[in-house]
């Protein structure tokens, strides 16, 4: 009698911490939840204040923040000039041969977005939570055998930049909460859509980095949502790879 209730007790128990954890695998996250979990992963609670540098493509970028403020920058080199660019929240300034020297109103934009965007690559998926930013969950789905929660970002044209119309789609590891695919469709040079492949990653001081390959569809019209089951197909063609090296990453001191 005594081994059957010890059976029964056991049962009850095992039972209950199979259904607690059943709850907790189709409780569905937010989308705020689920980004917000993505940059805890990928940050470690390092990149509000640190400075990084990398090189991408012969040229040499740098960011530091503090608590909201940033300030971003790109030096490129050729055999006559160096040209430093340097964005800041509210401003755009640039050296060449450091002498600060006037922009004309036609270039800032052009120079401002050029220096944002690798940074924004670079460092994802961290400035998803920008004030700008709309999220949205869309999907669940698979790729090669491995869950993914679909993101959609959109932004709001106040505070969203000159390309506050673009789209982003994030597909975010279910386990693991690393942005392994993302896909992104843009309006400027006649608009296009691009599908790019996390590879390479590696965690520096805390804060973890990748690279991409990155990859086109046939058409620009097609859905941000179909790529994935095109690129599972292989019918994206190769474009490019976007590979950020020599990382380094300074935080302060305590």
């Amino acid at each position: 009698m005594k081994y059957l209730l010890v059976l029964l007790v056991t049962f009850s128990v095992l039972s209950c911490k199979e259904e607690t954890k059943d709850k907790l695998q189709t409780k569905k996250l937010t989308a705020q939840a689920i980004i917000d979990k993505a940059i805890e992963t990928s940050c470690n609670g390092n990149c509000d204040n640190a400075v990084i540098e990398f090189t991408f493509r012969d040229k040499q970028y740098r960011s530091s923040r503090n608590n909201g403020n940033y300030k971003l920058e790109r030096i490129k080199k050729d055999s006559l000039n160096t040209i430093h660019d340097v964005v800041t929240n509210n401003e755009l300034y640039r050296y060449i041969n450091e002498e600060l020297t006037n922009v004309p109103d036609t270039m800032v934009v052009k120079i401002s977005d050029g220096v944002n965007s690798v940074h924004y690559f670079a460092q994802l998926p961290y400035g998803l939570n920008a004030e700008a930013v709309n999220k949205k969950l869309i999907s669940e789905d698979e790729i090669k055998g491995i869950d993914y929660y679909e993101i959609e970002v959109a932004f709001s044209e106040e505070g969203g930049g000159t390309d506050f119309d673009d789209t982003f789609l994030y597909w975010i590891n279910k386990e693991t909460f690393t942005v392994d695919y993302l896909a992104y469709k843009y309006a400027t040079n006649g608009g296009g859509v691009r599908f790019r492949e996390a590879y390479n990653p590696r965690v520096v001081e805390g804060i973890r980095f990748v690279d991409y390959n990155n990859f086109k569809p046939d058409s620009k019209e097609v859905n941000l949502s179909d790529l994935d089951k095109l690129f599972a197909e292989g019918k994206l063609k190769l474009l490019s790879k976007i590979e950020t090296e020599n990382v380094k990453v300074t935080l302060p001191k305590d």
